[in-house]
């Protein structure tokens, strides 16, 4: 491929994306477009810079021309961009279907013209909604529950309009909960961790006891790899992991890392409006194209909380009420 598009790619998943393919795609041109929003990080992808073959498109993917520059003469384009906070959809729902929705639509389109040869959306597994009991495989009905979710089912079913009506060569995938360093501190691990080192006490929704399953970033773009191989157009592939935890586990298992006794640093509140209960995946589709998860949340946690204590200096805005940094760096297990 001599070109290759990773929207988003300065924010967290997108830079683990481009930095997986860098290494990997060593003959292709990598153009990374980002908004730049709170949630990305020049410094996320400074090291690939270096190469001459890595490019950053500082815009907006609900621009025509943005979308049109970067897509011109691209083999693949990955679309990672999105908002993604499910919290922060509730009270910006439609900044929400403005970037996942419209956004998508530009994008796609932009592509269309452009006759890119293959286009890889990265959706969630918010999309199937609450999934009580069993798994949700790939032919289950979209049943979003909260903004964030209905823009992204929204954003598939643009998508597939332009595979059905264009014949658009698209490939979806619907991830677990993703886990790495380079997070923005709105989600659960990175948050909980910068809260201990604050000295503060974990809150959690309700009684804690939605379930959630983590899937590695490095392990999201081994997956998105392979289907680049050998992945079906017109496909739609679940990416999952056994790894379930419980919010609640998920504070218990930070606070192990910081030698605390979750009892005495964790606190209640609230439960947000219809929080579901559970998301659980059926990934046997890639799994029979020869992928399964590698990394393990419970083999990394300490090493990514080790690199927020690095990296405090990035996140301003919580540095200034952490007590003491060294200390705390230290006091990980």
């Amino acid at each position: 491929m001599k070109k290759i598009v990773i929207t988003g790619g300065a924010g967290f998943i997108g830079s683990h994306i481009a930095e997986r393919f860098v290494g990997l795609y060593p003959n292709s041109m990598i153009v990374l477009l980002d908004k730049m929003t709170y949630a990305a990080d020049v410094r996320n992808i400074l090291p690939l810079m270096t190469e001459g073959r890595v490019q950053l498109i500082v815009g907006d993917i609900v621009d025509p021309g943005t979308c049109e520059r970067a897509v011109k003469g691209a083999d693949l384009v990955i679309h990672a961009a999105a908002e993604s906070h499910v919290d922060n959809s509730f009270g910006n729902s439609a900044e929400f279907t403005k970037t996942n929705v419209n956004g998508t639509h530009c994008l796609i389109e932009a592509s269309l013209r452009a006759d890119v040869k293959k286009f890889i959306h990265v959706s969630t597994d918010e999309v199937y909604g609450e999934v009580l009991t069993g798994k949700a495989n790939e032919e289950t009905v979209l049943l979003p529950t909260n903004p964030y979710s209905a823009s992204k089912a929204a954003a598939e079913m643009i998508i597939n309009g332009y595979r059905k009506s264009f014949n658009f060569p698209v490939i979806i995938v619907r991830a677990n909960n993703i886990f790495g360093t380079r997070q923005y501190p709105e989600k659960i691990i990175p948050k909980f961790v910068l809260t201990l080192m604050m000295g503060r006490k974990l809150t959690i929704h309700g009684t804690g006891h939605h379930l959630r399953h983590y899937l590695s970033a490095w392990d999201l773009a081994s997956a998105l790899d392979l289907l680049i191989q050998k992945g079906e157009i017109g496909s739609c592939y679940n990416i999952g992991t056994t790894e379930g935890y419980t919010n609640l586990e998920m504070a218990r298992m930070v606070c192990d890392l910081f030698g605390l006794n979750s009892d005495e640093h964790i606190t209640f509140v609230r439960d947000r409006p219809f929080n579901d209960a559970r998301y659980a995946l059926d990934w046997s589709r890639i799994n029979a194209l020869g992928w399964s998860a590698k990394r393990k949340l419970t083999t990394d946690l300490p090493s990514i909380a080790q690199w927020y204590a690095a990296n405090l200096d990035r996140y301003e805005d919580v540095k200034k009420s952490v007590r003491s940094p060294d200390l705390e760096m230290t006091s990980i297990k």
